[in-house]
């Protein structure tokens, strides 16, 4: 089961910890030190080290009665969020493919990851001109009504931490890549309720994003709908806002979000 094929000493390691991981997930019960260097085929030395590592951080769990390595409950917390996730995706399809339905045109799902937007579901529209787009495709979250829609929802110490420091790449000529300017648009964003992304990602291309709640009242996802730029004038951008939230409040009160829990608009 030896992955040390590759000779560049970062990617080994990598390597030997994804190996790990996927080795001891067949093995629920746990593994000797003996048996997990005989599967692994790693020098002493440095599985030593490797489970040293793991283990402080709660990947590993060592039973000393049995002297065996279990996978830690950082690996339960990875399960339940990727449920979390693949559960709203679920839950939110028919919501999506109403608003798709009432405006016909692409509609999507994202959560926040750093400083990126997942799609984590899509509908798309029957018309020839439309979005392209994949589930599970991260975009630069400065640059979409999706992502600036949930970087607003974030506490601003949390929003002052990931934006530290970081390189807002420029994609079109309305991309906002000053970190300043886009704190400023992000507490417009907090104010209204809303984003909008005129050409910020991809020239063209249109998108109006709003919030979904979970039960406990914090944004846990983002619903938009993306449209050419040559389909939009106000009375489409009014009637993609009007849709959107109605379809994103039967969202939020199917994850269980009650609207006099909270003040948040």
């Amino acid at each position: 089961m030896s992955g040390d094929e590759d000779s560049t000493p970062t990617i080994k390691s990598a390597l030997r910890v994804l190996l790990l991981i996927e080795l001891l997930t067949e093995h629920p019960d746990g593994m000797t030190f003996p048996e997990i260097r005989a599967a692994l085929e790693v020098p002493k030395s440095s599985l030593h080290g490797l489970l040293k590592v793991m283990s402080g951080r709660g990947h590993l769990v060592f039973d000393p009665g049995r002297k065996v390595y279990r996978l830690g409950v950082r690996y339960w917390e990875a399960g339940q969020a990727y449920r979390a996730g693949t559960d709203l995706a679920t839950v939110s399809l028919p919501y999506l493919e109403a608003a798709r339905d009432a405006l016909g045109e692409t509609v999507q799902l994202s959560v926040l990851d750093g400083l990126e937007n997942v799609y984590i579901a899509k509908v798309d529209s029957d018309q020839v001109l439309q979005l392209v787009s994949r589930i599970g495709s991260r975009l630069p979250a400065h640059a979409t009504g999706l992502g600036k829609v949930l970087l607003a929802s974030l506490d601003p110490e949390e929003l002052d931490h990931r934006l530290k420091g970081a390189e807002l790449k420029r994609f079109t000529a309305t991309t906002v890549a000053d970190v300043p300017e886009l704190t400023r648009v992000l507490r417009e964003v907090r104010a209204s309720g809303y984003a909008i992304d005129d050409g910020e990602y991809t020239e063209g291309v249109f998108c109006v994003a709003v919030p979904v709640y979970g039960r406990d009242g914090t944004v846990v996802a983002a619903m938009s709908c993306a449209v050419p730029s040559i389909r939009v004038g106000a009375e489409t951008r009014s009637r993609m806002l009007d849709t959107l939230t109605e379809q994103s409040r039967f969202l939020s009160a199917a994850l269980g979000y009650r609207e006099d829990r909270t003040a948040r608009p």
